[in-house]
């Protein structure tokens, strides 16, 4: 299965990468665009525009792992600085995949569902009885 370790490099592409490549586009953009080899074991990171999808790229000895994770509601907060390729630990790519930002000031904040104005949060729906 997938061999991920605390000593898993984790490469983040900041910015957008066009949602519809697949493994073999990916794997490109891992080598000619970051100048890195997919072959090293690294797991490699990428946003769609819409910053709802995070695509991972992993190579485990024998092959190429995709993973995909698709929000159904709000966005990642992915780096949009395209100059560098951020590192992470694996702990960090594991917040970021659970909402949490990457940078903030007062350091990791957790996402917040932001809800039209008026519309009551789930927890207010409680039905009052007498």
């Amino acid at each position: 299965m997938l061999g991920l370790s605390e000593q898993t490099r984790v490469f983040l592409r900041p910015g957008i990468t066009d949602g519809r490549l697949g493994a073999d586009g990916l794997r490109g953009l891992v080598s000619q665009v970051l100048g890195m080899d997919i072959l090293a074991g690294d797991l490699f990171a990428f946003c769609n525009r819409r910053r709802n999808r995070i695509v991972c790229l992993l190579w485990d000895g024998s092959g190429v792992w995709v993973a995909a994770k698709r929000l159904e509601q709000g966005t990642f907060n992915w780096p949009k600085d395209e100059a560098a390729v951020a590192q992470l630990s694996l702990a960090q790519l594991r917040l970021l995949l659970e909402g949490f930002e990457l940078r903030s000031r007062r350091g990791w904040q957790r996402y917040e569902e932001r809800l039209p104005a008026g519309r009551p949060r789930p927890e207010q729906l409680v039905a009052h009885t007498r």
